[in-house]
């Protein structure tokens, strides 16, 4: 349970405007409480390593200040039209041994912000802006910092996105997500513009890497119940990990899916291999030293991040798109994700 994991609240004043936020620290009621002014003031003032998240986390509720849209990287997701990603909270429950937040933060403790109909405003004030400059759809997506999903049964903040997604038929709402847990999303009506996304990795990569996350098998299952019930699903393969027999492991992957999933309805699918900035393979070396990650040959590419060689990348990718196509997925949904070539 969480509430033994984290050892202080801290939350600023401003929250408590939200019932959200009286809800939560109800929940954790038993867990020590301060008030502050300001998230910033201590969050990462002290470093605290990373792997500390194991058995010291503390949270803090806030408000996300300054620029609560940012325009995401070339090639993050599909089609051609402008794709942004907003910050609902800092760090991730989760221990994915190939996570660059290791080194994002000088602290693995979890913040969340509730301020969720500024958020919701700034998306309204975006699309309409984007649509009257000639772009046909506009994207938004949610789990850049922290799993979209995981933490969602407690903070509530789906509603607000469905009803502002609800009246912006020409924007979309990605939530990227390692968790099965999709309760807060069938409270929820279908949208055509809400999509629920699952990162997916074979079972041997889950159990080894992805320390903490939902089982493959149990993410099939929530993707197709939430298919069988109308809403739109897609999923990443990404980041791949070259070993010997990843062939063999992703086959069975998407034959595993087949059983539960109807692949020609799923929305889109991205590819992409495994990469690192310099700070953050460090990260890995210091917090994963024997980690399968790093039997690896990695070459910097033109942008400076540590990848697989090209012709490896490629090989990758084009074998990964074939099995991804006969596996039923229909090839113009399929993309290669910040690959950088």
């Amino acid at each position: 349970m969480l509430d033994k994991t984290f050892r202080k609240i801290m939350f600023e004043t401003d929250v408590l405007e939200y019932p959200q936020a009286q809800k939560i620290l109800e929940q954790f009621s038993k867990v020590p409480q301060q008030e502050i002014n300001r998230v910033d003031d201590f969050f990462g003032r002290a470093y605290k390593p990373y792997l500390q998240k194991r058995d010291s986390l503390q949270l803090f509720l806030g408000k996300k200040r300054g620029k609560l849209l940012k325009q995401t990287p070339d090639a993050y997701g599909i089609g051609t039209g402008p794709h942004y990603y907003f910050v609902h909270a800092y760090n991730c429950i989760f221990e994915c041994e190939y996570c660059y937040l290791q080194g994002y933060f000088s602290s693995p403790d979890i913040v969340l912000f509730l301020n969720h109909d500024e958020i919701c405003k700034s998306i309204v004030e975006r699309t309409k802006a984007d649509l009257a400059s000639g772009h046909k759809q506009v994207w938004f997506h949610a789990g850049e910092f922290s799993d979209s999903l995981a933490l969602a049964s407690w903070t509530g903040e789906l509603r607000a996105y469905w009803d502002c997604f609800k009246k912006l038929p020409n924007a979309a709402l990605e939530l990227r997500s390692k968790s099965a847990n999709i309760r807060p999303v069938l409270e929820q009506e279908p949208l055509e513009n809400v999509v629920i996304s699952f990162s997916m990795s074979p079972k041997k990569v889950v159990g080894e890497i992805e320390h903490g996350t939902s089982p493959v098998s149990a993410r099939i299952k929530a993707a197709a119940q939430l298919q069988a019930k109308g809403y739109p699903v897609a999923f990443h393969f990404d980041p791949v990990i070259h070993r010997p027999n990843w062939k063999t492991q992703y086959q069975e992957l998407f034959a595993s899916m087949g059983k539960f999933i109807q692949m020609d309805k799923v929305r889109y699918a991205s590819l992409g291999t495994v990469r690192f900035s310099s700070d953050d393979l460090r990260q890995v070396q210091k917090n994963y030293p024997r980690s399968k990650l790093l039997g690896a040959v990695f070459e910097k590419d033109h942008e400076g991040k540590h990848q697989y060689p090209v012709a490896m990348r490629k090989e990758i990718l084009s074998q990964l798109r074939a099995q991804a196509e006969r596996a039923g997925i229909p090839p113009e949904v399929i993309y290669d994700c910040m690959q950088g070539f």
